[in-house]
């Protein structure tokens, strides 16, 4: 039975910022900055009427309380009309794949025919709050009526209620940050430093060499911090000249002084921005685009944020599979998000244990072999960077891209995500 066309979400085009290590170039740019010029370049290179746009939807993870819902600022100032809706997701490490999830639902279930959808993340600026017991002050205040009262301030106050509240990349059920997990994850698949190390070498190279080839020039649009500066055009995080020396000599970054996570083998803070462009097959057709990929299906699943916080592609890639009756030889493109060395090499690992496959993910799909020459080949998030709420597009944007270079049929995509969540896309090349 064929798919109803104008009903089947099909990828059409993704654009992303360079992602850049935050308090770099784009340090002074909002989370709101970075996706408006995400979603501006998305239109510029894909020639979309922005009349035509029936919503957008925007990941992000660290709110800025000034543009509460980014998607809809965002929209406004790429041009997008004040007549279509937009709306913000959050989903920690997977916001921007929920985005394109949701676009592909309202396009199955017809309330849509083409959803622009995206994520956006700055670490450089993230919201520090005061102590409760002084914001508690503060709003209290707002009742006073004569400097007199404002004396009431000091009522009880003590100098440590000064103390900023600073975000934490940490579990709230647990309170184990993800370098910790990570940590305790490569040491129960015993996963070593050096190969830890090794795969996060392997990372580099790769997108140092997918840049030299020119993969990365039609996918990374400009962008200019600032009025009268050169526009960044290129990722700023990878290190070609990485080695096994020079990663030895670092020090366990969480687990001390036992943990094999380090800055190197860990993603970087990043800040930066991503855009796709997703409708139905026959909108496509209609407005004359060449569609990349179909998006054939996805699923969201959890598991133990205590034990295993980021083994999310481990469970979702063979449920994946087994739903579209597919086996992993099936598959041409693997892309992983890359959080840690350690958290790939341990799902790759998990992957190919009978053991974890029958009795964890409950799947009738065997242990396997990741095969290397199909995963991650132009590098990942340990050396592009990882701007939370803008990997996911990435993710997928690059996917598609290989699919048409290799003449692939079928890419999968996968990522890990704070609380124990995980998250699997099935492609089809067009």
């Amino acid at each position: 039975m064929q798919s109803d066309p104008t009903r089947t979400p099909v990828f059409v085009d993704g654009v992303r910022t360079p992602f850049l290590k935050s308090g770099t170039e784009f340090k002074n740019m909002m989370a709101y900055d970075l996706a408006r010029a995400a979603i501006s370049g998305l239109l510029a290179k894909s020639g979309a009427d922005p009349e035509q746009v029936d919503e957008t939807i925007v990941g992000t993870v660290i709110q800025e309380v000034r543009t509460a819902n980014i998607a809809r600022e965002a929209a406004l100032a790429a041009g997008i009309p004040l007549s279509k809706p937009a709306h913000t997701v959050t989903m920690a490490c997977i916001s921007s794949n929920l985005a394109m999830a949701q676009a592909a639902d309202a396009i199955r279930l017809g309330r849509a025919s083409m959803v622009v959808a995206g994520g956006t993340e700055t670490m450089s600026d993230v919201p520090i709050r005061v102590s409760r017991r002084l914001r508690k002050k503060l709003l209290e205040s707002q009742k006073y009526k004569s400097p007199l009262e404002f004396l009431k301030l000091l009522k009880g106050f003590k100098f440590s209620d000064l103390k900023p509240e600073l975000p934490a990349i940490a579990e709230f059920s647990t309170g184990d940050t993800m370098g910790k997990s990570c940590d305790k994850l490569a040491a129960m698949f015993q996963i070593s430093r050096e190969e830890q190390d090794a795969f996060a070498i392997s990372s580099h190279i790769r997108a140092a060499e997918a840049w030299e080839s020119g993969f990365y020039d039609d996918e990374v649009i400009p962008v200019q911090p600032e009025s009268g500066r050169e526009a960044i055009t290129r990722d700023n995080g990878v290190r070609a000249d990485s080695s096994p020396e020079k990663l030895a000599k670092l020090r366990p970054a969480f687990v001390k002084p036992y943990g094999t996570v380090t800055a190197a083998n860990a993603s970087f803070l990043t800040d930066g921005a991503s855009a796709s462009l997703i409708m139905s097959q026959a909108k496509a057709k209609e407005m004359g685009f060449e569609a990349k990929a179909i998006i054939k299906d996805y699923l969201f699943i959890a598991q133990d944020p205590k034990h295993e916080l980021l083994l999310g592609p481990a469970y979702a890639t063979p449920k994946l599979l087994e739903r579209n009756g597919l086996k992993p030889d099936d598959i041409d493109v693997f892309e992983f998000h890359e959080a840690f060395a350690g958290q790939i090499l341990a799902n790759l690992k998990a992957l190919n244990t009978e053991s974890f496959m029958k009795e964890k993910a409950r799947t009738s799909i065997p242990a396997f072999v990741m095969p290397m020459d199909k995963f991650n080949t132009k590098g990942g998030s340990l050396s592009i960077g990882h701007p939370f709420g803008a990997t996911g597009v990435r993710l997928v944007a690059t996917a598609a891209r290989r699919l048409h270079e290799q003449n692939g049929r079928y890419a999968l995509i996968a990522a890990c995500a704070a609380g124990g969540q995980g998250h699997a896309m099935l492609l089809e090349r067009i």
